[in-house]
């Protein structure tokens, strides 16, 4: 298993609820486009699919 996960936001999380703005902003996914690398945990996983129709993996 990779040691990183690649996240891309690629929709926007306006008129989305509170709960998942909170989770991309825990995800430092703050601004259209933007990609980060993070730990591959449970916690992350999990984060990750609960905005999965917002945000592409690689």
């Amino acid at each position: 298993m990779a040691d990183t996960i690649r996240v891309t936001l690629v929709r926007s999380g306006i008129g989305r609820s509170k709960k998942i703005r909170q989770t991309l902003r825990g995800l430092g996914l703050t601004k259209l486009n933007k990609t980060v690398e993070l730990k591959n945990t449970p916690a992350i996983r999990g984060m990750i699919q609960k905005v999965s129709f917002l945000v592409r993996v690689g």
